[in-house]
This record gives structure tokens, C-alpha cells and sequence, in this order.
């Protein structure tokens, strides 16, 4: 059976090339996302709203002002998301559906 997804966040947090962030930043990125994403059951299949995907991607091509998280299906690339936004992002963007515009660098396919 697939799962209805309500929006799939795929953070550049550890690319073997390091260029947006610091492997270390990325790291604590990425764990701070699996753990909020388990804390708040934003994964469990009988989520009214759909299942949240996390994927941590090698590269997004942006490689400056990391980790860089893009939120699909909204298009929305954030910029310098460390540990500490991610919980802000999650609450904000994907549970109540409002982009924290100062950390927002591009939005697609639109700009």
C-alpha cells in the first residue's frame, strides 16, 4: 500500500564535499530531523495529513550558507539550518503551513 505523503524534507547536511557546512553542523542537522520527525509522529501512516519523508541527500548544488533543507511539495529551499531551526521549521512550516521567510533563499519553480 503507498502512503499518502504530506511533504517529503530533503536536507544537504553531509556531502562528501563539505563546501555549504561543516560535516559536524550537518550531522547534528540531520539527527535533530529524524528525531523531531519521530517525536512529533509526523511518520506514522495513520497521519490524517500523510506521512513526513526525510531524505539526506549528498548534494543540492548550492554548496554555501548549509545545511540546506528543501521542502517538497512546496518548493521551499531554506538556507543555515542547524539543529536548532529545524524544530522551529517543522512546527512552523510543515505542521501550521507558514515558511519562515528570513531563512528562505529560493522557492521553485517560481524563482
Amino acid at each position: 500500500m503507498i502512503q499518502k505523503v504530506s511533504h517529503h524534507m530533503l536536507l544537504c547536511a553531509t556531502s562528501e564535499k563539505s563546501s555549504c557546512c561543516s560535516y559536524s553542523i550537518g550531522s547534528h542537522s540531520w539527527n535533530r530531523l529524524k528525531g523531531i520527525v519521530k517525536e512529533l509522529k509526523l511518520d506514522d501512516p495513520k497521519r490524517e495529513q500523510g506521512i513526513v519523508l526525510r531524505s539526506k541527500v549528498d548534494c543540492l548544488r548550492v554548496c554555501k550558507r548549509g545545511p540546506i533543507l528543501l521542502i517538497w511539495p512546496d518548493g521551499i529551499w531554506y538556507e543555515k539550518v542547524t539543529s536548532k531551526r529545524i524544530e522551529i521549521i517543522i512546527k512552523e512550516h510543515i505542521m501550521k503551513g507558514r515558511p519562515i521567510e528570513e531563512w528562505v533563499i529560493k522557492r521553485t519553480p517560481n524563482s
